[in-house]
């Protein structure tokens, strides 16, 4: 190939050209001048002065960065100048994944619910599957293909966080269905082996899968939910406060049977696995034998590719990176990397100082470029974090709910207070209750209720509130009671007391009374005596 060939691949990398061609531009120009003392100094005493061996050494080490600069921008333009001829090969790795989107999934033993946690599982699958095909079927009282299969996995990604059990026009958990549906998209697009991962948590009978075993196409099962399992709350489905109800009136408690899952991947050639935090329940789940250990074919056809040349300018620049490395460069620029944490931690309030602490800094500077405040401040709080959702939120009442949320009673009660809707009183009677405030929160209930009649709710919590008041008083009560008993007897004391210091007043009055009598007689009797005695002397 002639010179005619030679191109980049990447050519706008080109357009920073102009702007290093202008600072060596500038660099020489100002250096041209000189250091000011040149028409100050005579010549001969300037050169004894300046140390001219420095000056040459800091010029050599400029125009080596400039050069290194150039080589960068040239390799990063990709220069090509040579095809290379390139098989084609595809990987015959198609994954068929079927969600569960029975009511049981909106139950919260996992934070934030069932739901949201297989979604998130489905994106990580996406996400790990860098070749092969994957189609996505859903299911609840029947099946329906949502996207067949595909190598586009942004097209599944984008539709994944609108599936929801309300959308499904059957309540129920078929599974038997989904696996029809996951056969024909196998043996329509012509695979004969390929593999199907159910995320559930609950299958109703195990034959409804087992009959679909085959070892061409294995079933692993990835567990969604808790043992111990929860109510199954009907928010999504407009019935705020309300769970799933059995025909008695109790609640439904949707709990995980592992071992069952785990029997029904066993005899599916499958595996089973409890979904968790990172991609090794993903990994294990889908490393299943095929029958055939070739997975990918190659086409019958290829095609030239333009060979990128780049990397030999980065063997180029080898001795430059040595050099500036030699001189500490490197150093300052990691050190320089440092500063925006800073600016991102004094960006944030210092009375929520432990929530920094667990925040990832760098992250919530990308975020920060994409989403408003508010929009960030969601995404803590319906994940579970709502110390930090209550730092970010701008908007008063989603502020309120995340202190409430966080156990900021108080300061929720501030934000509730503005709201002077029905659910701005409810919420005042929920924190008002939380603070003790029993009287107010039964009064905020009260107006719900004059507004609302038949707001259970607002009624079933003022029927507590009224009961806790009770107790309360009656407690108060009795506490006046045994206050005013105690009073009583220390009366009683001090009465004694002091009839007996009365009493040992008196004696003492008569003591002291003798006693001058006894004086006033003695000092009679000794002046009779003197008298006598002085008549006797006569």
């Amino acid at each position: 190939m002639g010179i005619e060939d030679f191109h980049f691949l990447r050519a706008y990398w080109l357009l920073a050209l102009p702007f290093l061609g202008f600072l060596v531009w500038y660099w020489f120009r100002r250096t041209q001048e000189g250091n000011g003392w040149e028409g100050k100094i005579d010549s001969s005493l300037l050169h004894a002065l300046i140390d001219s061996s420095q000056k040459r050494s800091g010029r050599m080490l400029l125009i080596t960065m400039w050069l290194a600069a150039f080589l960068s921008i040239i390799g990063a333009a990709g220069p090509a100048w040579q095809k290379l001829p390139q098989d084609v090969e595809q990987k015959q790795d198609t994954l068929v994944i079927l969600l569960d989107l029975s009511l049981s999934m909106l139950a919260t033993d996992v934070q934030p619910s069932r739901l949201e946690r297989a979604r998130q599982k489905v994106a990580d699958v996406l996400r790990t599957r860098i070749e092969g095909e994957t189609a996505l079927v859903a299911y609840a009282g029947d099946a329906h293909t949502v996207v067949p299969l595909t190598d586009d996995v942004a097209t599944i990604e984008n539709l994944l966080f609108s599936l929801s059990p309300e959308m499904m026009p059957v309540f129920g958990s078929n599974a038997d269905h989904a696996l029809e549906l996951a056969h024909e998209l196998f043996e329509n697009s012509g695979y004969l082996q390929g593999r199907i991962l159910i995320i559930t948590d609950g299958i109703d009978s195990i034959s409804s899968v087992t009959r679909h075993r085959n070892a061409a196409y294995p079933i692993s099962v990835l567990g969604i939910g808790t043992e111990e399992g929860s109510a199954i709350p009907l928010d999504r489905l407009r019935q705020p406060g309300r769970f799933l109800l059995t025909q008695e009136g109790n609640r439904i408690i949707a709990q995980l049977d592992p071992e069952r899952l785990s029997e029904v991947a066993g005899l599916s050639y499958g595996r089973y696995h409890q979904a968790e935090v990172g991609d090794q329940d993903i990994a294990y789940a889908l490393d299943t034998a095929l029958p055939s250990e070739d997975e990918t074919i190659e086409v019958e056809r290829e095609f030239d590719t333009w060979a990128d040349q780049g990397h030999w300018f980065a063997v180029l620049l080898l001795p430059f990176l040595l050099l500036t490395f030699r001189r500490g460069v490197l150093m300052t620029l990691l050190f320089a990397l440092t500063l925006p944490v800073s600016d991102l931690r004094a960006q944030v309030s210092p009375d929520r100082a432990d929530v920094i602490v667990q925040s990832n800094f760098f992250k919530d500077a990308w975020d920060s470029l994409w989403y408003r405040a508010d929009q960030r401040g969601l995404q803590k709080f319906t994940h579970g974090q709502p110390e930090h959702a209550a730092v970010l939120f701008e908007e008063p009442q989603w502020k309120a709910a995340a202190q409430y949320r966080s156990g900021e009673y108080a300061r929720a009660l501030d934000g509730f207070s503005a709201d002077s809707s029905e659910a701005g009183f409810y919420n005042q009677g929920n924190a008002f209750a939380r603070l003790g405030e029993y009287e107010n929160s039964i009064a905020a209930y009260d107006r719900v209720l004059t507004a609302n009649p038949e707001h259970e709710n607002a009624a079933f919590n003022k029927e507590l509130v009224a009961r806790l008041l009770q107790e309360k008083q009656e407690s108060d009560q009795q506490d006046q009671d045994q206050q005013s008993e105690n009073s009583d007897e220390q009366a009683e004391s001090d009465q004694e007391q002091q009839s007996e210091e009365q009493q040992d007043e008196s004696e003492q009055s008569e003591e002291q009374q003798e006693q001058e009598q006894q004086s006033q007689q003695e000092q009679k009797d000794g002046e009779q005596q003197e008298t006598e005695e002085t008549e006797e002397t006569a």
